[in-house]
């Protein structure tokens, strides 16, 4: 199994870097949507945080080595019926606290450094029934279990993610990914 997870994480990363292959940062176009077909960086995909959908623009999906602080970035599971992401397969994100003392006071200069992790059911979660999975078939790599509830509540903030992690009621599988992105502030962000 941990086999296969590595395959997953390293097929996903290289896809996601294919999908969003870096650009100038300085584009005469309008921002795109990372999941369109040619997406190139700086590109948006939705994010939840604290419960709500926000926009996080990608900005360097290679960064280079730095000792600034690094936040989570969890993939899971679609928590609605429009998928957030579909490349290379359905799901969702979910990040931390979005406040200015954790993503910087300049809204115009406020990059953040994020490690991604997929959000995966265990073994314990799913035979107690607290956690259900969406099985997600990834091609050439086998069928996972994205984790799409804890305990009854759906997974749009990281408590509701951390805190079952704790309980091994979800394994966090290291996808050894970083990227650097920003989020557009609640009250400018448009909603689904």
């Amino acid at each position: 199994m941990n086999s296969i997870l590595v395959r997953i994480g390293t097929t996903t990363v290289a896809a996601l870097t294919i999908v969003f292959a870096a650009a100038s940062p300085v584009q005469a176009a309008a921002l795109g949507n990372c999941n369109a077909s040619g997406a190139t960086t700086p590109c948006f995909e939705k994010v939840w945080s604290d419960g709500v959908q926000l926009k996080m623009t990608f900005v360097d999906l290679n960064p280079s080595p730095s000792s600034a602080p690094i936040h989570s970035f969890y993939v899971l599971a679609p928590q609605t019926r429009v998928p957030q992401g579909s490349v290379p397969f359905l799901h969702d994100h979910v990040i931390g606290d979005v406040s200015p003392q954790n993503h910087g006071d300049d809204p115009g200069n406020n990059l953040v450094r994020y490690h991604g992790y997929f959000v995966l059911c265990s073994a314990q979660g799913i035979s107690t029934g607290g956690c259900v999975p969406t099985m997600t078939s990834i091609p050439g790599l086998g069928t996972v279990p994205f984790a799409t509830t804890v305990n009854g509540h759906k997974l749009t903030s990281a408590d509701p993610i951390e805190s079952p992690a704790n309980a091994r009621l979800l394994t966090l599988f290291d996808t050894g990914g970083e990227f650097i992105a920003t989020i557009k502030p609640r009250q400018e962000d448009e909603s689904r």
